[in-house]
C-alpha cells in the first residue's frame, strides 16, 4: 500500500484560486441615482457601472416630455427641488474644459450624449463613457460633496455653452455607490463651469 503526503498549503491555495478565478476578484464600483422631477414626484433612476471599458450608465426613467433630453453629470450630490436643481453645480469637469462633444476644448467628462424619450415620456436607454470614473482616481465623479446627474427640458446642442442650449433642468438625483472604494479624504475638488 502507498502512502501519499498531503499537498502543502501553499498549492491547496493555487488549486482553489484557479478553480475560483474571478469568483474572488473585487467586485467593480457600481452607483445609482434615484431621479425626481421638479414637483418633486419619482422619475426612476439611473444606474452606473464600471466596466473594463469605462463606467455604463442606464436610464429608467419617466415623466418626461417626448423627444430629446441633454444629461449632465454635475458637482455637487444635492438635488434641491426649490432651486430648481442649480444646487447640483456645474458639470463635472475637473480639468478646465469647455462643454460639448462638438466644441474644440471639449467636452466636459460629466457631458453625456443626448437620451430620447417616447411619447409616453419614458426613457430607456445606455450608453458607455470613458470620461468619467466610480473609484477614487482622478477621473472620478466622487469627492467629498459627492455628484448628481441632471436631465433637461430640451437636447443638447454639443456646442453652446455653459450647457448646450439645453434648457431647464427638469430632473435629478443624486449618485450614490453602492458598490465600490471608501469616500474620498481631504479637500473638495477644484471644479470648473
Amino acid at each position: 500500500m502507498q502512502r501519499f503526503a498531503a499537498p502543502s498549503s501553499g498549492l491547496c491555495l493555487l488549486c482553489l484560486s484557479l478553480w475560483a478565478g474571478p469568483s474572488l476578484a473585487a467586485p467593480k464600483p457600481h452607483a445609482v441615482a434615484k431621479m425626481a422631477l421638479l414637483d418633486g414626484s419619482k422619475a426612476g433612476q439611473v444606474d452606473f457601472a464600471q466596466t473594463n471599458h469605462g463606467v455604463l450608465v442606464t436610464f429608467d426613467l419617466r415623466g418626461l416630455s417626448p423627444g430629446a433630453h441633454a444629461v449632465h453629470v454635475h458637482t455637487s450630490a444635492n438635488c434641491d427641488a426649490k432651486s430648481k436643481f442649480t444646487a447640483a453645480g456645474p458639470h463635472f469637469s475637473p480639468e478646465p474644459k469647455l462643454h460639448g462633444f462638438l466644441s474644440k476644448g471639449g467636452p466636459h467628462p460629466g457631458d453625456l450624449p443626448n437620451q430620447f424619450a417616447a411619447a409616453d415620456g419614458t426613457l430607456h436607454a445606455s450608453t458607455l463613457t470613458s470620461l468619467f470614473a466610480l473609484g477614487n482616481g482622478k477621473k472620478s465623479i466622487f469627492d467629498r460633496d459627492g455628484a448628481a446627474i441632471v436631465v433637461h427640458a430640451r437636447g443638447d446642442d454639443y456646442t453652446s455653452q455653459p450647457a448646450g442650449n439645453s434648457g431647464d433642468r427638469v430632473a435629478c438625483g443624486v449618485i450614490v455607490r453602492t458598490v465600490g472604494p471608501k469616500p474620498r479624504k481631504g479637500p473638495k475638488r477644484n471644479t470648473h463651469a
